[in-house]
């Protein structure tokens, strides 16, 4: 089924949004941004894209929107370059869970229905899922607000790794420190302090920092 013009940049649009900001657009915020009078309009082109096997709709969800391929470009006669493309063999679907705080703990935002497809070099190991970074104090790692982070999922780490981990129900991503009687969790930015956890709270590794995207701005 070929798509419209409207329905490439509608496309262009649940593409940009996920990578921005971790999760697609709602119907209304896409019958706004192309000015259909209501969201029908918006329904009729999603339900075309998702018949073309563009998207997948989760339904009774409000932004029930998982994209199946990559976005492609606004001219879809003239292909990509070389370096743009992703070989099938290189491509990994990589689900954006929610938010991690480079800076104080959050709460994790678990349950987004969103899911990215990039090219599995730019991670090492290989990565179970996106976090998006909330904060800076990452910064001198080059973790930086709004970045998409890869996380391997495990429940070990070494000393020196970069973790995200989960305290008292809070998720963080920092420097893992493991002294003789404490775990420290560092920043890389002197404007933030290390946490110290504490022998009363509920501690644990929930994967290991392999990599990141950075949406456009």
């Amino acid at each position: 089924m070929e798509l419209t013009d409207t329905q490439h940049a509608i496309l262009a649009l649940i593409g940009e949004r996920i990578a921005s900001e971790g999760m697609p657009p709602s119907q209304a915020e896409i019958a706004k941004a192309f000015g259909f009078s209501g969201v029908r309009g918006a329904q009729y082109h999603l339900e075309a894209l998702e018949a073309a096997g563009a998207i997948q709709r989760v339904p009774g969800r409000a932004r029930g929107i998982r994209l199946v391929q990559p976005v492609m470009p606004e001219h879809p006669d003239h292909e990509p370059p070389a370096a743009d493309r992703i070989d099938a063999d290189d491509a990994v679907r990589l689900p954006v869970l929610g938010q991690v705080a480079a800076g104080m703990p959050i709460g994790a935002d678990i349950g987004s229905d969103a899911f990215v497809v990039l090219d599995r070099v730019l991670f090492s190991p290989s990565p179970d899922y996106l976090l998006k970074v909330k904060g800076d104090s990452m910064r001198d790692e080059g973790i930086f607000d709004g970045d998409l982070i890869g996380v391997h999922r495990t429940r070990e780490a070494r000393s020196g790794q970069i973790v995200v981990a989960r305290i008292d129900d809070e998720i963080t991503v920092k420097l893992l420190k493991i002294g003789k009687d404490r775990i420290r969790l560092l920043p890389r930015n002197p404007d933030y302090a290390p946490i110290e956890v504490m022998p009363d709270q509920d501690f644990a590794i929930e994967g290991l920092y392999c990599g990141l995207v950075r949406p456009n701005r």
